[in-house]
């Protein structure tokens, strides 16, 4: 791991690097780009570079893994690894272009801390830089060997619903009839589509169907912009343009949170289109007749707005312990029949999400998805109930802010 010199480096010049890794970020992406346009054309997320959460990002884990190298000379935040290397894998990142990354991350450094970077500060943070890098790249090999599907492969649009005013689930078949391959629940495929202007887009979407499905499915919130950030450009092309017999380009799944087998007590906690993952948890829990309590979890704006909600029910239903608890900030109890069917009332609570009231079992696992104020408040609570910190997992839409946040 981290040698004693370079530890000492690092632990004695991260205070300066934390604070100017903003900077740097912005400049190593500045860079990059100008040299290899196609990187944002092609590959990077080009809504999240100009909102500057990817910038918020890489900063958010440069910091987190440095200080924990610091911290653990003799270990290496494998947690942390496996989410990012996921996302580089479902994006098709090689080897190869780990040291481009390097040469420009390494002169934005230069470029923004000037005389501060002696040769012995550049020959410490060099040093951190690739054992990050090689880990990712080894992660990533062995995530690309165990992958059933090498590369992008075309689907075939054999169904579109409409689920909501804007979230539409897309169902797919492989365009080569060649067979499905598997995945695990919990996990997603990017989606690579070309837009009017040239560029080919990529973006992440949760599988909603329990492995083994003979189709791959998934739902796409429509993405809508204001003052500080562009509208969903892959989001809004899909809503307006995917229709059943068209083809896309799907990866292989990839993703981190999953479901393990376990008959421990479960709390699957969910708020907008966060659902996504956890309907395909459900359904899965569902057809292995999981028997432990499951605590079903879900925040929305209303019933109308709420994606998948028949599914959420149907799934909860079919399991021999679930307690579905549903939290809607716009909700008319006294009209909740005309809302819920007799199977489905009294699951819905106006308000945001408060688990005061909600049985939680000791030895719960709980998994989370939905936006970063959501998932903290959750987590808070499930901790104040005894839930062991090690026993919460989450999964972040995009770039990883919470990790950034944690870090700074």
């Amino acid at each position: 791991m981290l040698s004693e010199q370079s530890a000492a480096t690092v632990r004695a010049t991260l205070p300066a690097v934390g604070a100017a890794i903003g900077q740097i970020t912005e400049r190593f992406y500045a860079r990059l780009f100008d040299a290899h346009p196609e990187l944002l054309r092609d590959l990077f997320n080009r809504g999240n570079q100009a909102a500057g959460t990817q910038r918020q990002a890489l900063a958010g884990s440069i910091a987190a893994f440095a200080t924990y190298l610091v911290e653990n000379p003799d270990q290496r935040p494998d947690l942390m690894l496996q989410r990012i290397a996921h996302k580089h894998a479902s994006l098709g990142v090689t080897p190869e272009q780990y040291p481009v990354v390097h040469e420009h991350l390494f002169a934005a450094i230069a470029e923004v801390l000037g005389e501060a970077v002696t040769p012995e500060v550049a020959a410490a943070w060099t040093e951190v830089y690739w054992l990050m890098a090689n880990a990712l790249i080894a992660i990533e090999k062995r995530l690309y060997e165990q992958s059933e599907q090498r590369g992008w492969r075309e689907w075939e649009v054999v169904e579109r619903i409409e689920e909501t005013a804007d979230v539409a689930t897309f169902k797919l078949r492989p365009a080569d009839d060649a067979p499905v391959p598997g995945y695990r629940a919990g996990q997603y495929v990017s989606v690579g589509v070309e837009l009017p202007d040239g560029a080919r887009q990529i973006r992440q979407y949760s599988l909603t169907a329990a492995p083994g499905s003979p189709v791959r499915q998934f739902g796409v919130k429509r993405v809508a912009g204001d003052a500080t950030t562009p509208d969903g450009e892959v989001s809004n092309h899909l809503h307006a343009h995917v229709r059943v017999g068209d083809v896309l380009q799907l990866s292989a799944p990839y993703g981190d949170l999953v479901l393990e087998e376990t008959e421990a007590p479960l709390l699957l906690a969910s708020a907008g289109i966060g659902v996504t993952p956890m309907i395909a948890m459900l359904e899965q829990l569902a057809l292995i007749g999981h028997s432990a309590p499951v605590t079903v979890v879900h925040a929305d704006r209303s019933p109308t707005a709420h994606a998948l909600r028949s599914d959420h029910h149907a799934y909860a239903a079919k399991l021999p312990d679930a307690r579905p608890v549903f939290f809607y900030e716009q909700y008319d109890e006294d009209n909740e029949d005309d809302q819920d069917d007799e199977d489905t009332a009294g699951t819905g609570r106006p308000g945001l999400v408060d688990l005061g009231d909600v049985d939680v079992p000791a030895g719960t696992r709980a998994y989370l998805c939905g936006p970063l104020p959501f998932m903290r408040a959750v987590r808070e609570q499930l901790i104040g109930k005894g839930v062991s910190p090690a026993d919460i997992h989450y999964e972040v839409f995009g770039p990883d802010l919470w990790l950034a946040q944690q870090a700074a």
